[in-house]
């Protein structure tokens, strides 16, 4: 699979089989990460891979009422940093941008192996950084949810998450977010490019 068709292929499903998760599947995973660009090569992200069921219910609890299908993961990673571990330029911090990156990369990475990573932004970061013990001055950016797609739509999901599940959700034309050379230049599609 080359990086397009991981892009194409990656999905935010909800519905989940469980998956093994070995020290090998771990560490594959780390070492997309340990690769990501990241400004002057800071490499600001810290992540945690919990695949321990003691641990996983325990985050379960701090998820927003909409997550309850995470219930299903395999594994979570927590991917967090804080503002000094990478690039401060005027007011522009970069270690959300730059562990995104790698968060995306790791994403790809998953999808490539055939499984779901799914990113979620829906839980209480203070009580989940605290049963992952990450220290106070950390931001919990993400929690990406891993599993296997499962073929069974998961009952707990709500109608819009199920339709979500059989098709992809809309995307915006490109018009709407990409320009030439200035922000009054919509970009109008590959026969009208400007």
């Amino acid at each position: 699979m080359n990086v397009k068709e991981a892009i194409e292929k990656r999905r935010a499903f909800r519905s989940l089989d469980p998956v093994t998760i070995s020290d090998e599947l771990i560490q594959i995973l780390a070492e997309v990460v340990e690769i990501s660009p990241s400004c002057a090569n800071k490499q600001p992200w810290k992540l945690i891979f919990v695949r321990n069921r003691q641990v996983l219910e325990k985050i379960f609890t701090n998820l927003s009422v909409g997550n309850k299908w995470v219930e299903n993961a395999s594994m979570i990673i927590a991917v967090f940093s804080k503002p000094e571990n990478d690039c401060i330029i005027g007011d522009r911090l970069y270690y959300l941008f730059d562990t995104g990156m790698a968060t995306a990369f790791l994403i790809l990475q998953a999808t490539e192996l055939g499984l779901v990573a799914h990113p979620i932004a829906g839980f209480k970061e203070s009580k989940t950084k605290e049963i992952l013990g990450i220290p106070d001055e950390m931001r919990l950016i993400t929690l990406v949810i891993i599993g296997k797609h499962s073929s069974e739509v998961n009952p707990v999901l709500s109608d819009a998450m199920k339709l979500g599940e059989k098709q992809r959700p809309p995307r915006k034309a490109l018009d709407e977010f990409i320009f030439i050379n200035h922000y009054d230049n919509k970009y109008l599609n590959d026969k009208g490019r400007k």
